[in-house]
C-alpha cells in the first residue's frame, strides 16, 4: 500500500459546527499531551497521538494531513489506521518506557497497592500491545 494519506470521512457526514470545534479542541489537547509524554515518563505518548490522529480525521481535514504527513508520527498513525499494525521497534520502546516508569512508580508510590495496580495495568496494556501484528497483512 502506498504512503498515502488516508481520506477523511465524506462530506454527508460532516458534523455540526460545535461538535467539529470541540474534537479539534481534543486532538490539539491529545497532541500536546502526546508530546509532553515524550519527556515524561508516566505520560504514555503512541495513544494520545492516535487519539488526536482520531479527532482530526473527524474534525480536521487540514490537522490530519499534517499528522500523516509528519515524518515521525505519520508511519505510526498510518499503520494503525490500516491495519492495526505496531511496529516492532514501537513495542521495544513502549516497553522500556513502561518498565521505567514502573521502577519509578516503585520508588514514589507509597502505598503498595496503588503502586501494584498501576504495574498491573501497564502490563495488561503490554500484553495487548504484543499481540498487534508487526506487519500488514499480505
Amino acid at each position: 500500500m502506498p504512503d498515502e494519506p488516508l481520506a477523511p470521512p465524506p462530506a454527508d457526514q460532516a458534523l455540526p459546527a460545535p461538535a467539529r470545534w470541540l474534537l479539534i479542541a481534543f486532538a490539539w489537547l491529545c497532541l500536546g499531551l502526546a508530546v509532553l509524554g515524550v519527556f515524561l515518563p508516566l505520560l504514555p505518548t503512541v495513544p494520545f497521538l492516535l487519539l488526536a490522529a482520531w479527532a482530526a480525521a473527524r474534525s480536521s481535514p487540514r490537522l490530519l494531513a499534517w499528522l500523516e504527513g509528519h515524518p515521525r508520527f505519520g508511519p505510526m498513525i498510518r499503520d494503525w489506521r490500516r491495519d492495526g499494525v505496531v511496529r516492532r521497534s514501537s513495542k521495544w520502546k513502549a516497553t522500556a518506557a513502561m518498565a521505567f516508569s514502573a521502577v519509578v512508580i516503585l520508588l514514589v508510590v507509597k502505598k503498595p497497592w496503588a503502586a501494584a495496580a498501576g504495574i498491573v495495568c501497564m502490563a495488561t496494556v503490554l500484553c495487548w500491545l504484543w499481540l498487534r501484528p508487526e506487519q500488514p497483512p499480505q
